[in-house]
């Protein structure tokens, strides 16, 4: 018996099938991949961070997006939709659609039992390859944690932790900050964590 290979989709197939859709999918290395659908918390953080960063970047040179916008790691040749990022001066895309941005300077990802992993080991390695990109933000959803990695002038990451909801992570690529009262505004935590 023998075991059907999935064809191989070139970058140009997957955008004009991404752009035909509704529906999310990342790619890599000829790989197309569904995206999941989110709880009611993971959206709920999701836009209290937008909501946040949004008001204190009215009037900077910076923009906060929302996962509707795709992001491309030009070096390793990822696509994915992050939870939320920002972008500052002009941002950078693709192609003509501009729907694909290249140079992020914030990105965040709402952390969930199915991606946790995967946004902590290989999509943070795909991320760290971005130039542009000066920190990268995992934000719980089932308690009040937020782990923030700043890239050093030297290339190394240091990590910055928030866990109590009177903490606040200051985001010094930005001039902003995020307090943690305010990221989990509406969102309830069951009382087993």
């Amino acid at each position: 018996m023998s075991v059907q290979s999935k064809p191989y989709v070139t970058p140009k197939e997957y955008l004009e099938r991404e752009r035909a859709t509704e529906e999310k999918h990342e790619y890599f290395q000829g790989e197309v991949f569904a995206m999941v659908g989110a709880s009611f918390a993971h959206v709920t953080v999701a836009s209290n961070v937008v909501i946040s960063l949004g008001s204190q970047l009215r009037g900077k040179p910076c923009q906060v997006f929302s996962a509707d916008l795709r992001v491309n790691v030009s070096r390793t040749g990822l696509y994915t939709y992050p939870d939320v990022g920002v972008v500052c001066g002009e941002p950078e895309f693709g192609d003509e659609h501009r729907d694909t941005l290249l140079n992020p300077k914030i990105l965040i990802e709402v952390l969930s039992s199915s991606t946790e992993a995967y946004d902590r080991g290989k999509k943070f390695a795909h991320y760290r390859t971005i130039e542009s990109l000066a920190e990268y933000l995992l934000v719980a959803q089932d308690q009040p944690r937020i782990e923030q990695f700043i890239r050093q002038a030297s290339g190394d990451w240091l990590l910055h932790e928030a866990s109590s909801l009177d903490e606040r992570i200051r985001l010094p690529s930005i001039e902003c900050e995020l307090k943690l009262v305010e990221v989990y505004q509406r969102v309830e935590f069951s009382e087993a964590e």
